[in-house]
């Protein structure tokens, strides 16, 4: 008697939108074109994905609102479905029919697998060209003591010339003095000369 059996893993959890559901099947018939299938639902309602296989040729199909490829490796089909989301969570069936020669054949329902998608935090992404916050921070960090630094050197420097400027007006000799040229051409001092006169008796 010709039969189908079909066994699969009943949890598969799903974190990064990526699954790979094995359907493992023991046949004990003469077909020579199949047809698996994977369906979503606990009544197979929706179609996910479907491969096609004789003894030459492997073709895969998917449903529009999937992105699933089956590949068929000896006793097992493989279903990669990718860029899930979390109301894809749900349970799938393998199905497995043997379409030629007759009779036709199917696998009793399995088990399933149940597929749970979890939630991806939405985040926002930084350009690749982003420069680490810690980094930022630290050349923020440099420049802002550096700046500090140069303001007080230059207040300390203008303070300090300030004050030099400040001596040499109080201490500048103000009495005027006999042009190089003009000191042995007879002309009368700039300074008055005393009549010591007066003092005599």
């Amino acid at each position: 008697e010709n039969k189908i059996l079909v066994a699969q893993h009943p949890l598969l959890i799903v974190a990064n939108q990526t699954a790979t559901l094995v359907c493992n099947y023991t046949y004990n018939g003469t077909g020579k074109e199949f047809r698996a299938s994977l369906h979503k639902g606990t009544d197979s309602s929706v179609e996910v994905c479907v491969i096609s296989w004789n003894t030459t040729k492997i073709s895969s199909s998917s449903n529009k609102e999937f992105n699933c490829q089956g590949d068929h490796d000896k006793d097992k089909i493989i279903f990669n479905i990718w860029n899930m989301n979390a109301n894809q969570t749900d349970i799938y069936f393998c199905k497995i029919e043997v379409m030629y020669p007759p009779p036709y054949v199917y696998n009793e329902k399995s088990n399933g697998t149940v597929i749970h998608v979890k939630e991806t935090p939405i985040q926002i992404q930084e350009p690749q060209s982003a420069i680490p916050l810690w980094i930022l921070a630290t050349v923020t960090g440099t420049l802002a003591l550096y700046s500090m630094l140069i303001t007080a050197v230059f207040i300390n420097y203008w303070q300090k010339s300030k004050k030099n400027m400040y001596h040499q007006s109080d201490y500048m000799n103000m009495t005027p003095r006999h042009p190089p040229y003009q000191k042995n051409k007879g002309y009368p001092s700039y300074a008055p000369t005393r009549d010591y006169t007066a003092y005599r008796s």
